[in-house]
Order: C-alpha cells, then sequence, then structure tokens
C-alpha cells in the first residue's frame, strides 16, 4: 500500500475534527472532534512508522510507541474534559459554548453583599410579573 492513502484519510479526519471544533457548540461535540484530530495523527504515526521502517530496515517502531502515548492522552483528556462539561452543566445548565464564555460572577468587588447583576435583573422581572 502506498503512504498516500493513510495520509489522505489522515488529512479528511484532521479536517473533519477541526471543522467539529470550529463550527459545533456543544462541548462534547467539540472534545468528539478533538479525538477524531488525535486519531488522525495516530494514524500518521502508525503509517510513516510502517513506511520508514520499510525503508530503514529497522525495527524501532516508535510511532506505534508515541501512537500508544497519544491513545492513553486522549484517554485521559476525555474522562477530565467529560467530567468538566457535566460539572459545568449541572451548574449552568447548559453545555453550550457560547453562552459558558464568561464563567465569572459578576459581582461588585466594593459591596461584597450585592447579588450579581443577572440575579438583581431576574428577581425584577419577577417582581415585576407578580
Amino acid at each position: 500500500m502506498h503512504l498516500a492513502y493513510p495520509a489522505v484519510l489522515s488529512a479528511l479526519l484532521f479536517c473533519t475534527g477541526l471543522y467539529g471544533v470550529l463550527a459545533r457548540r456543544n462541548a462534547i461535540l467539540v472534545l468528539m472532534s478533538v479525538e477524531l484530530m488525535l486519531n488522525a495523527v495516530n494514524l500518521n504515526l502508525v503509517a510513516f512508522d510502517v513506511w520508514l521502517s520499510k525503508a530503514a530496515r529497522e525495527t524501532l517502531h516508535s510511532g506505534q510507541a508515541l501512537t500508544l502515548f497519544t491513545i492513553a492522552i486522549a484517554a485521559a483528556e476525555i474522562g477530565i474534559g467529560l467530567a468538566i462539561v457535566l460539572a459545568v452543566h449541572r451548574n449552568r445548565g447548559t453545555s453550550d459554548i457560547d453562552r459558558l464564555r464568561d464563567t465569572a460572577e459578576r459581582h461588585d468587588p466594593d459591596n461584597p453583599d450585592a447579588r450579581p447583576a443577572e440575579q438583581s435583573d431576574e428577581a425584577q422581572k419577577a417582581e415585576a410579573t407578580a
């Protein structure tokens, strides 16, 4: 098999993952797109390892060893990433990335007893409707 086939497939996987990272709003779909990108890198590592081992006639297989490390890092990344997304979803009620850009609560540093601006607006709307 030629080296071009896995390289083109890897480029397509990476571009699909890149599109998913840039275009998606849901945090879980962004994590899945990052996994696609990591799998494209793994495919390239293995393909070039096989190609170089045939050319150099060495059996070091460093590309396959790097692929195992990448898989382990990807597993840790998805575990931590999903834990963070679930915690944020429990606190905020959404996993939409555009809504989560402002993660810090707005409050007045001079008046620590004051409510955040969002809560006071909601309280005013509730009083107006009551």
